[in-house]
């Protein structure tokens, strides 16, 4: 197994990225090598620093990044030495299982659909992330954020998707999946959403029950809970917001821990034709060993079959 690992992705690298990688390398099997994907000249003195063993790790050097506010599309090719561009580069070939990084987001998803591609039968992919639930567990929340926005199949599609994941990565068979909405009743809602759970109610592929409201979000109500990209995306930045907020007071609570993006890491891209992981922009090196595990994850499950043999 060949993890890949974007060392300049963040902003807070190499230094965070490297150090997150001496954290992952020690929860990984002899078998399971973390490949470093950036300037060697910036990272071998980090390895130093930390009297850490570079024979550890496998090395592509490159002297390009993507900066975070560079144009996605541009960047990816008018800068093909770029790690974020190795990266996938590698992954296409077969050279690396999964790739990740806490750079720029959209150069990401333009790698994922444009390198590596789509799986047959998805008609876009879509980033989830892992919401922790009050009696214990998760669910997983998609999309929240490659598709602003969305057509019925598309959320019928993520629904699939997130079925799969969670019952793979996390054993949960036959999970809930749950449409956010703003009420319960079956026609309430915009068109999107009235079409969406038609779809969804007629599909056998999920087990599929209902509308839910930002309110369930956290309840255990649904396993798998499918919305736009817009949607997703203003629900997790406000989830994040939590836990910065009860830092900020000065009390300390264990699901409210759980909203810290470290601890979850990063955010999958579900669809496209390998593991590709998104970090946050700011990730310290426990969001990045955090990333690590859950490519691993991915890997060890075989989760991208499972994904092509179900859009077969």
């Amino acid at each position: 197994m060949k993890i890949g690992l974007d060392i300049m992705g963040g902003d807070f690298a190499p230094k965070a990225t490297v150090l997150g990688a001496i954290e992952a390398q020690s929860h990984l099997k002899n078998d399971q090598n973390l490949v470093l994907i950036g300037n060697k000249d910036l990272i071998l003195p980090i390895l130093q620093e930390q009297n850490f063993n570079s024979d550890h790790f496998e090395y592509i050097h490159t002297t390009e990044v993507i900066g975070m506010g560079e144009h996605p599309t541009k960047a990816i090719t008018q800068k093909p030495n770029a790690s974020i561009s190795v990266g996938f580069q590698l992954l296409k070939e077969g050279k690396i299982d999964s790739f990740a990084s806490a750079g720029n987001t959209g150069a990401m998803l333009v790698g994922s659909m444009f390198s590596v591609k789509t799986i047959p039968g998805v008609v876009r992919p879509a980033i989830a992330s892992i919401a922790p639930q009050i009696a214990g567990g998760h669910s997983i929340l998609l999309d929240v954020g490659a598709n602003a926005d969305c057509k019925p199949d598309n959320l019928l599609q993520f629904g699939i998707l997130g079925s799969l994941y969670i019952e793979h990565i996390y054993g949960i068979k036959h999970g809930k999946v749950g449409l956010m909405n703003i009420g319960e009743e079956e026609e309430k809602g915009n068109m999107l959403s009235q079409a969406a759970y038609s779809m969804m109610k007629e599909t056998p592929l999920l087990n599929f029950i209902g509308n839910i409201e930002g309110r369930d979000l956290f309840n255990n109500t649904a396993d798998v809970i499918v919305c736009d990209g817009f949607t997703g995306n203003v629900m997790l930045k406000l989830a994040e917001s939590f836990y910065v907020i009860t830092r900020k007071k000065g009390f300390k609570d264990e699901f409210f821990d759980r909203l810290n993006y470290e601890e979850i890491g990063g955010s999958p891209v579900l669809g496209v034709n390998a593991p590709v992981i998104i970090g946050h922009g700011i990730s310290s090196p426990k969001a990045i060993r955090n990333m690590v595990m859950m490519s691993k994850d991915m890997i060890e499950t075989r989760l991208i079959e499972k994904f092509k043999a179900a859009f077969n």
